[in-house]
Parts: structure tokens; sequence; C-alpha cells
């Protein structure tokens, strides 16, 4: 097996164990609430990314107050924001609905770029974020095709700017954080982020579903460690458009998922919705592509 299928495998393998994170947050929603589920599974994956990163010997540089301050608020908007987000969208709403929403990312960052650094939208950009968003609106105001709601579905949108904002932050850094080190610190930051407010939802008084349990411990362990470590196995191995174009494989395996494992229905609109979704992020990442290619041309 060349080089760049092994990076291929590592990279589909990753987005699968992504798109597996909406299944495991859906069962978590009937069984835990938001913030202790989130405390939860970053406790349970804080130990073994600690021990990967003294195994690779990598040490955390050192940092100014900006990128402390950038760091703490990423954490707070891309680890606790999105994970709660998630878990409350996904009380109310379908995992097949939630896995097209969750698909705009890549589209999303990119409009978020436009309006907060006052980029300049390209046309391929522009006609990407209206065919990522006739992919939200053919689910999400039809919601009764896939036991949705209005409202849950808006909580998973949410959720995908909070991860937009992640990476748009992740650009004003000014130090070259090692990726294992940053998602030491993600997690870590993130993990006291999400107690205080874990305390005041009572867990205890809630009881725990065994379940959601089981739901978190494969979450922090399976998507939070595996995911991290299949992602830049892969990405490592193939250039960065092309891993790009692996995250378009989420919301897939994240709807296939929803009706193997939930048995939920597939209707026409998530089928749709996922269309153009698809359609969106592989039209971006090929208009980035020729840029990129015309920009090595003209050098």
């Amino acid at each position: 097996m060349s080089k760049q299928v092994q990076g291929y495998f590592y990279l589909a393998l990753a987005m699968l164990t992504v798109g597996s994170t909406v299944i495991a947050s859906k069962l978590i929603a009937a069984g835990l609430p938001p913030f202790t589920a989130t405390a939860l599974r970053f406790a349970l994956a804080l130990p073994v990314i600690f021990l990967l990163m003294r195994a690779s010997g990598v040490r955390l540089p050192k940092l100014s107050r900006h990128d402390r301050l950038i760091l703490f608020v990423q954490a707070g908007a891309g680890s606790v924001g999105y994970t709660t987000l998630l878990i409350s969208g996904l009380s109310l709403t379908s995992a097949a609905d939630a896995g097209v929403i969750i698909g705009t990312l890549p589209v999303v960052s990119a409009a978020i770029s436009i309006l907060l650094l006052r980029e300049r939208p390209r046309r391929a950009l522009l006609f990407a974020v209206g065919l990522a968003s006739a992919g939200v609106f053919s689910i999400a105001f039809t919601p009764e095709a896939a036991g949705g709601s209005l409202a849950g579905n808006a909580l998973i949108f949410l959720a995908v700017v909070c991860e937009g904002l992640f990476i748009l932050l992740n650009k004003r850094l000014t130090a070259d954080i090692p990726p294992l080190v940053q998602s030491t610190l993600m997690t870590g930051i993130g993990f006291v982020v999400s107690l205080i407010p874990a305390v005041f939802e009572a867990p205890l008084a809630h009881g725990f579903s065994p379940g959601a349990i089981a739901a978190v411990v494969y979450y922090a362990l399976v998507p939070t460690v595996g995911g991290f470590l299949l992602w830049y196995a892969g990405a490592e191995r193939v250039s960065g458009t092309e891993a790009s174009l692996f995250t378009a494989l989420a919301p897939v395996s994240a709807v296939m998922l929803a009706f193997t494992i939930l048995g939920e229905p597939v209707g026409l609109n998530q089928i749709a919705g996922i269309a153009c979704v698809l359609a969106a992020v592989f039209g971006l990442a090929f208009a980035s592509s020729r840029t990129e290619q015309k920009f090595i041309e003209g050098r």
C-alpha cells in the first residue's frame, strides 16, 4: 500500500469517527446533562492525550498573554460550546438532520472569516455558501420528516458556528503550537471550563444512564484520541487540499450511522441536503486547489 493510499485510509477512518460523535451525542443526550457529559469526556481523554504528548517528547512552547487568552476562548467555543450544544440539540432533533448540518463546517468557517476578518469573498465561496444553505434549509424547515425540530437544528448550527470560531481563532495564534500539544491544552482547559457549570447541573440527582456513560467513554477515547491520531497520520501523507476533501465524509457517515445504528429514517430531504453540502464542500476545495495551482505556476 502506497503512502498516499495509507493517508486516504487514515483520513477516511478519522472522518468516520467524527460522524460517529453525532450518534454518541444522541445517546448521551438521553441519559446525561450536557456539561456533565462534556466534563466527563475530557476527564477520560486528558490522561491518554497527556501520556501521548509525553511519549512523543513534545513540549509546551512559551506562550504570550495574547495566545493564552486565545486558547482559553478556543476551548470555551470549540471544545465546550461545540460539545454541549451538540448534545443539547440532539435531545431535540434527529441524528440524521444533525449530520447534514455539521457537514456545513468548512463553508461556515469560510463565511466567518469573511464576516470577522473582512476577507473579500470569492465567487466560488459565495456559491458554496448558497449551496450549503440550501442543504440546511432542506432539513431545517421539514423537521417532522425524521423526528427533528427547528429548535434542535438551530442548536446544532450554533455548535457548528462555535467550531468555526475555533478554526478562525487558531489563525490568530502567534506561537507555533504542535497539534498534540494544542489538543492536550484544549482538553485540559475544556475540562476546567465545563466542570464549573457541570456542578450546577447536579448530575448525581439526575442519575446516570449506562448507555450514556458508555457513549461518553467511546466519545472520549475513539473520536477524541483515536480520531486525532488518525487525522494527523493521514494528513502527513497527503496534501492539505486532499485532506480537506475528506471532511465531506463526516456528514455522510453521520447520516448512514443514524440509519444503521439508531434506525432513523433517511428521507429525501436528508439526501437532498447532504448532496448540497457535499457539492458545496467539494466545489470550495476544487476552487481553492485551482487558486493554489495558479499561484504556484505564477511564481
